[in-house]
């Protein structure tokens, strides 16, 4: 297998609008919800809370990940620290990802938020619905 994805870097920067102190809370709140609420996280944040993995078992039940994405994903989730990597002295080296308490406490809040979901999917979907119709029939001119 190839190591191809060994040269992936991750980018850090502030945006001009998170440069005062209270807009900087702000966007480190929106900057992990939206690090959390990613599919691929979300995906991993799902396989690791069951138990420690490795890539390859990663990237089989994570259906459509790249190898690359899935690189990048683990890297950010471990910085954040949300994944522990535990490289084992193995030849070749046995790698595995563990996901740490606080993972594990927004797993449950991830079920909770699956479980808001699916007792008002229908209702969404109604209201998407209605809105759809309304905007068709002309009812909410911009």
């Amino acid at each position: 297998m190839s190591q191809g994805n060994t040269g992936v870097t991750i980018e850090v920067s502030t945006p001009r609008e998170c440069e005062t102190p209270s807009a900087r809370a702000a966007c480190s709140v929106l900057d992990v919800l939206g690090r959390v609420s990613g599919k691929w996280s979300i995906a991993v944040l799902l396989v690791t809370t069951q138990g420690p993995a490795r890539f390859t078992e990663l990237e089989r039940q994570v259906k459509g990940i790249s190898r690359r994405m899935l690189t990048l994903t683990l890297r950010n989730l471990e910085r954040d620290g949300l994944l522990t990597r535990t490289v084992y002295p193995t030849v070749p080296p046995k790698v595995e990802y563990t996901a740490t308490p606080m993972a594990c406490e927004l797993y449950d809040s991830l079920v909770e938020l699956a479980g808001w979901a699916e007792r008002h999917v229908e209702a969404i979907d109604r209201a998407r619905l209605d809105y759809d119709v309304a905007r068709a029939a002309g009812g909410d001119a911009e």
